[in-house]
């Protein structure tokens, strides 16, 4: 595997869409997570809700450490000539901790997607031919299907699935070798009354089911209809959550790195995901799971 990347985003991140600073209200919120973040031992922050560059540099500006990634920036929002010049910007002035997440999002949320392996290719053609080109081994890709995922593996350090199962991981390290980073997302509910976790867990899924690249995924697996009606099945559900108890969270987390993860960027799911900054939720994850500031 690409141990610098590797070692640099450590064995437990944070995933989350209120990491974006886009909203100048919210930013001192944001950075002093981030600071706390840092403390309890999580080795990465992953922006999510297709950010730009830029709202990687107050979290990395708060922090001393800790590696910051875009998860991910979205190929068709941004061009790539002004992602080079940022990301080299960005890195020059943070130690090179900040890590490119490329992805090609979904045909539901974008008028110009079309044949995403072979735009990402160009993309990736661009930012190498860039005056100051993004390192392959400082990016990964949003990878689902087994087309991307070896083009995480031949142009990029590795893979960010989003929205997978620990059998996912398992069959993306056999296809990635072991010279890659794989670091997938996975969604937690800490509550351990287990039918309001279940509605809330449900409730958040379903949005995705709309969303063809995440079905044709789970389709490979042996998800069939049934697992797609009302939200989503117990069977899935159980799948791509964890839920109950810090403990019991982070044995599931630690199951996706026996899988062949060496990076799970944890997602707390809440009645406000993508506005909550859950810190009770990170502390308790953080001693559960061992982390360095966490025990």
């Amino acid at each position: 595997m690409d141990t610098s990347l590797a070692h640099d985003l450590g064995r437990i991140g944070i995933w989350s869409m209120a990491l974006r600073t886009d909203d100048p209200a919210r930013r001192g919120a944001i950075t002093e997570t981030a600071k706390e973040l840092e403390t309890l031992g999580y080795g990465a922050l992953w922006i999510g809700g297709s950010p730009g560059v830029e709202q990687a540099v107050p979290l990395l500006d708060a922090t001393t450490g800790l590696t910051v990634a875009t998860g991910i920036l979205s190929i068709w929002d941004h061009e790539p000539e002004g992602v080079a010049a940022a990301f080299a910007e960005v890195n020059a002035a943070h130690d090179g901790r900040f890590v490119l997440g490329l992805g090609v999002s979904h045909s539901a949320l974008t008028d110009r997607y079309q044949r995403p392996v072979e735009a990402m290719v160009r993309y990736l053609d661009a930012l190498d031919g860039a005056p100051v080109p993004v390192p392959a081994e400082r990016r990964v890709l949003a990878a689902l299907g087994p087309r991307m995922l070896r083009l995480a593996r031949d142009r990029a350090a590795g893979a960010h699935p989003y929205l997978v199962t620990s059998d996912h991981t398992a069959t993306a390290r056999e296809l990635l070798g072991e010279a890659s980073v794989l670091a997938p997302e996975f969604k937690v509910v800490l509550d351990t009354d287990a039918e309001r976790a279940r509605a809330r867990a449900r409730a958040y899924l379903s949005g995705y089911l709309a969303l063809e690249n995440y079905v044709r995924s789970f389709r490979r697996f042996g998800f069939g209809d049934e697992d797609f009606a009302d939200g989503g099945s117990d069977r899935l559900l159980d799948a791509v959550f964890a839920t109950g108890d810090a403990e019991t969270i982070a044995r599931r987390v630690n199951a996706f790195l026996a899988s062949g993860a060496n990076h799970v960027a944890i997602q707390v799911v809440t009645d406000d995901t993508g506005a909550d900054l859950p810190l009770d939720a990170y502390r308790a994850l953080a001693s559960a799971l061992g982390l360095g500031g966490g025990a």
